[in-house]
């Protein structure tokens, strides 16, 4: 049985639903997750939130990656608070811009300079317009499946896209050293850009962490084809990593690009680059009206210090393998196939023989009904305020969850 929905979230879908076409738009979309799951929340604490009808959930999702060390963390609201009392949105840059570039800069291991706007998709499109600007060729390669924004030269959905948008587009699959190869001799002596995840991680499907060898290979391709080497750590950067999510590979890319965790909520991107890429930015021409906010900045800049004095990686990976281990302990107990995928502090968990995805929505069903928001298909997020005692609260209710699907 399906969630009933509070009576307050259902007026608010019905409101929307004459004002903003289909309700809600992309990955927030209702169809995305099972019945019964809020699309309205009215605040966040630490590692729960609450929706609109006052329930409250401990929270697997963090806002879809951007809550890295939990919700309105006290180090960055004071910032933020400090910042909103000078200004936010003014004629140029605060001192914050300048700051934040330096901090960026001297803690990611291949980033000379940075540039900043406001999401992951205007920060992966720069990338690929400096390259592209960069070495006068016009081929982009990407993994088969990967999302790295919702504009036509990248997004996986088809909908009003053309094919002269991808038309300098080629793609290889993830980790397939010889399909990497192919693909960049299709491209021949045009070839500006290959652009790769921190780990692939599409949608529905089994995580798969980066090859070393795969790495090394594109890190070799790029240099020896003059193209650059991309790495998109939007959704991964600052969870795996303080210093690249490929730096422990051995493997550091040309340009990368950060958004989501860089400020824990706040809206902010960024692209660094190595100094071979340095005069082709100066000369790029990219803007927006709200790219140089101050106030994203100084909460970037606290999130920064807070996931360094904390070592927030290591925090995050080892509540993830807690987390892991007893999903684990629990899917055998009761005689159910799972399969968990990805790093631990950006779990999957998806059942075997489930084609139609009845097992995982009811499994996430039933959590939710017990207070503990996961998804189904898409991988989840842990954050520094995930504590043991979350994890161990978490796995009551998961194994309550896992006692229900048994049985059908």
């Amino acid at each position: 049985m399906a969630n009933e929905l509070g009576p307050i979230d259902q007026s608010l879908r019905t409101r929307a639903a004459r004002v903003v076409p289909g309700g809600m738009w992309g990955h927030m979309r209702t169809g995305n997750l099972p019945e019964g799951y809020p699309q309205f929340f009215a605040r966040g604490e630490g590692a729960h939130l609450w929706d609109v009808d006052g329930r409250r959930y401990l929270d697997f999702m963090c806002s879809w990656g951007p809550i890295v060390l939990g919700h309105r963390h006290p180090t960055v609201e004071a910032a933020v608070r400090r910042q909103m009392e000078q200004g936010d949105c003014l004629n140029g840059p605060s001192e914050r811009m300048v700051e934040l570039a330096e901090r960026l800069v001297g803690l990611v291991t291949h980033a000379d300079w940075a540039l900043f706007s406001k999401n992951g998709t205007d920060a992966t499109t720069t990338c690929v317009i400096l390259a592209r600007g960069a070495s006068g060729r016009r081929k982009v390669l990407l993994a088969k499946g990967a999302y790295h924004g919702a504009v036509p030269w990248c997004t996986p959905h088809p909908f009003g896209v053309m094919s002269e948008d991808r038309a300098h587009v080629l793609h290889f699959d993830y980790n397939d050293v010889a399909g990497l190869e192919a693909a960049v001799d299709r491209a021949g002596d045009d070839l500006a850009a290959i652009m790769v995840s921190a780990f692939r991680h599409d949608y529905g499907l089994d995580q798969e962490l980066p090859d070393p060898a795969f790495a090394a290979r594109a890190r070799a391709l790029a240099d020896a084809t003059g193209a650059a080497l991309i790495l998109d750590d939007v959704r991964a950067g600052f969870r795996l990593s303080l210093h690249g999510s490929w730096n422990d590979l051995g493997v550091q890319p040309d340009l990368s690009v950060w958004s989501k965790a860089i400020a824990n909520g706040y809206a902010l991107a960024a692209v660094l680059g190595n100094d071979r890429f340095r005069e082709a930015a100066s000369k790029l021409f990219v803007t927006g009206s709200f790219w140089c906010g101050a106030t994203a900045m100084a909460a970037a800049l606290a999130t920064l210090n807070v996931l360094e004095a904390e070592n927030g990686p290591e925090h995050m990976r080892r509540m993830g393998q807690r987390l892991r281990d007893g999903i684990a302990a629990q899917a055998r107990r009761y005689n159910l196939g799972v399969r968990q995928s990805g790093p631990p502090q950006m779990p999957t968990i998806l059942f075997e023989d489930d084609a139609d995805g009845t097992r995982g929505a009811r499994f996430v069903q039933e959590a939710l009904r017990r207070g503990l928001y996961l998804h189904p298909k898409h991988n989840m997020f842990l954050s520094l305020a995930h504590s043991e005692a979350d994890i161990d609260a978490a796995l009551a209710v998961t194994d309550e969850a896992f006692s229900v699907v048994a049985r059908f």
